[in-house]
């Protein structure tokens, strides 16, 4: 077996593959960038080794650089996980070429699959179900709009050599086209170093299947089931499951019969994935194969109780495959969210700074979380916006979201945005349990963007007694410091008003042991807990039920969440409630004319002038961040005064970077409201 494997990647999945290795007895060598000096895959690695600045074309995508890390380390193979070299013909091939072995597939397989017009050709002719469209390479706009017009909107534009939801576009109409397709080829020339572009029909409404396939050099293919990735927000994978809740028996042989014949077609070897996309009548059609490791990898690996690191590295190494179609037995349900650095309130921005605070949920055989970060750490614009996987376990579907629902409330992420809130949303919402999924479930569920889940009956009376717990916590410690008022020692108020968010109750209150009993309209419960005054999150049983709130103090109250909901919480005396009422409230809707950065990036392209009227909804720049390209629209009818930035400027959030005056008549409008 080999000695020594260096990873020619960061974060989460270079942690992974240091783990099996490490049980394996095999020596690890890291590599790193300037950003990455002190992160946790360095720290756990045998040896490490820097490989440039931070940016990952001068570092992690330089395959000078990492074969110099291979000759300095003496590293007999490489692992490449996935994204960065993993799909990358030319590394593969350096790597051969210097006598190291590449984890992963021959480089001829990664050519053929790697290229999305190649690789449907030959899908065909393995007679594999593919999608309609042109697989002609296509190089302006104008022949995109001809094409597109072609095969009938919608449509989807993609980089040949893309993959991992970086690289598409869906078009709806011809006037979408030209800024689709320049947005399209920005995002495969920096992710992929190609900008080969091909369109294909899209298919509405569908849902993604991958099938997860092991080849050895011997000419061995089997299937280990299915993935269900169809809960998608801009072709990027969100919450992924296995086994998936739509497909038959038979579909899945049927899948597993197409899959194999097109790994055989390639000779291809180590672990793969082809991904369909499915109809509502389980036809399914050949999207992509990724010829590397997957981030939802994990799913698989607990309903098969197979390590697929272990597996790839001992295929490089040259062993046969042990394990027969026959041996493959797919047990339970398991689900994995990705925990992203991004605002769901703000059109789902990337989010970038340090983390102030990091508590993972407890690592079981029912809960495990893929991460590469820790408090203090600083999550950067360089790459990508994944912090952490989290992925759950358990016999049948419905325990494997009850579990995830708890994991998800007891994970403690501080100083940056996040979308915990969101995957919440998601795992408590109704058509997410009865398993009615699709690619477009966020779109259409969540039209207008995340701003929290419903409030509900359920999550009112636990925001409400949580809230009301810690304010007397608080108040009962306060009574017993010293120098405080004579009469300290005198019972606490049984009778207060809680307010939760807009709405106010009027809520009795009484002592129990651990807890405390709570009364309001027509409700009665007792709600216990172990929590510690300053503790940020909150874990307890009301009502027979376990709870996670998260905590956060702000002036005259709390701002708590809990399933989805980010709401303020305030306790008041009933007299101190009634005098709140006749507070003056403060208005801010005129604000500054300005535009500030929502994110830090690089500006890519301004799109206007100084002194040019634009109305609402016209695009203003495209900023680049995370490897993914924002565009930032005009919110109101207005004038650009004046523009603070350029072309590749780098900019940092919140930096002014437009001053705006109002146009026409809503300047008018304007005066006149201030006249009055």
């Amino acid at each position: 077996m080999f000695k020594k494997i260096l990873i020619a990647n960061r974060g989460e999945i270079a942690r992974r593959i240091i783990r099996t290795c490490k049980r394996m007895g095999i020596k690890t060598v890291a590599v790193y960038s300037e950003a990455d000096t002190n992160t946790l895959h360095v720290a756990e690695a045998d040896e490490a080794v820097y490989i440039g600045p931070s940016p990952a074309d001068q570092s992690y995508l330089v395959i000078e650089h990492i074969l110099d890390a291979v000759r300095q380390s003496g590293a007999q193979a490489v692992h490449p996980g996935y994204g960065f070299l993993s799909e990358n013909t030319l590394f593969a091939e350096a790597l051969r070429k210097e006598g190291v072995a590449f984890i992963g597939p021959t480089p001829d397989a990664i050519a053929k699959m790697g290229d999305k017009i190649e690789a449907k050709r030959i899908a065909e002719k393995a007679k594999v179900s593919t999608v309609p469209g042109d697989d002609s390479d296509i190089t302006t706009a104008r022949d995109a709009a001809r094409i597109a017009a072609k095969i009938g909107f919608p449509v989807m534009i993609k980089a040949a050599a893309g993959g991992g939801g970086k690289g598409m576009r869906i078009v709806h109409k011809k006037s979408e086209v030209e800024q689709a397709f320049k947005s399209t080829r920005n995002e495969a020339k920096k992710s992929f170093s190609s900008d080969r572009i091909f369109i294909e029909k899209f298919i509405e409404n569908p849902r993604h299947i991958e099938i997860q396939i092991l080849a050895d050099k011997y000419g061995k293919v089997v299937c280990l089931g299915e993935r269900e990735c169809s809960i998608q927000r801009h072709h990027q994978k969100v919450i992924e499951e296995a086994p998936s809740p739509y497909i038959t028996e038979k579909t899945r042989q049927k899948m597993y019969e197409q899959s194999i014949s097109l790994a055989k077609n390639v000779g291809y070897q180590s672990a793969g994935t082809i991904e369909y996309i499915m109809d509502q009548k389980q036809n399914f059609y050949f999207l992509e194969m990724n010829t590397r490791l997957q981030v939802e990898h994990p799913v698989t690996e607990n309903v098969t109780g197979l390590d697929l690191v272990e597996l790839m590295i001992r295929i490089a190494w040259g062993e046969r495959l042990r394990l027969n179609q026959k041996d493959v037995k797919i047990k339970g349900h398991s689900i994995e969210t990705r925990i992203y650095a991004e605002d769901p309130e703000r059109r789902f921005l990337p989010s970038t700074g340090r983390i102030t605070e990091y508590k993972e949920p407890k690592h079981t055989d029912k809960v495990r979380v893929d991460s590469g970060v820790y408090a203090g750490d600083e999550i950067s614009i360089f790459y990508d916006a994944m912090i952490a996987k989290l992925i759950t376990y358990a016999p049948t579907r419905a325990d494997a979201i009850k579990f995830m629902q708890r994991a998800l409330g007891e994970y403690v992420i501080s100083g940056i945005s996040h979308n915990i809130s969101f995957l919440e949303a998601l795992m408590s919402h109704p058509r997410f349990a009865e398993g009615n999924l699709s690619t477009n479930f966020i779109e259409e569920e969540y039209p207008d963007g995340f701003s929290g889940a419903e409030l509900d009956e359920e999550r009112t009376k636990a925001l409400l007694s949580v809230g009301l717990y810690i304010f007397l916590e608080d108040a009962k410690r306060a009574r017993e410091i010293s120098g405080q008022l004579p009469d300290r020692k005198r019972q606490l108020s049984t009778r207060w008003v809680v307010s939760v968010g807009d709405q106010s109750y009027s809520v009795s209150v009484q002592n129990r042991k651990d807890g405390y009993d709570i009364r309001y309209e027509e409700h009665f419960f007792s709600i216990y807990s172990n929590w510690v005054l300053g503790s940020r999150l909150f874990q307890g049983v009301m009502d027979g039920r376990h709870i996670n709130v998260k905590i956060e103090h702000t002036p005259g109250g709390y701002m708590l969440t809990h399933a989805g909901v980010t709401v303020k919480v305030t306790v008041r005396t009933p007299r101190v409630a009634e005098l709140a009422r006749y507070m003056p409230e403060v208005d801010n809707s005129l604000g500054a004319m300005t535009l500030s950065a929502p994110i830090s990036g690089r500006v890519v392209e301004i799109k206007v002038k100084e002194g040019q009227a634009v109305s609402a909804g016209s695009p203003l720049m495209t900023l680049e961040a995370m490897k993914m390209e924002n565009v930032f629209y005009a919110e109101n009818n207005v004038v650009i005064d004046k523009i603070l930035i350029a072309e590749g400027d780098s900019v940092q959030v919140n930096e002014t970077i437009f001053e705006f005056a109002l146009a026409g008549n809503e300047e008018k409008k304007e005066k006149k409201a201030k006249k009055k």
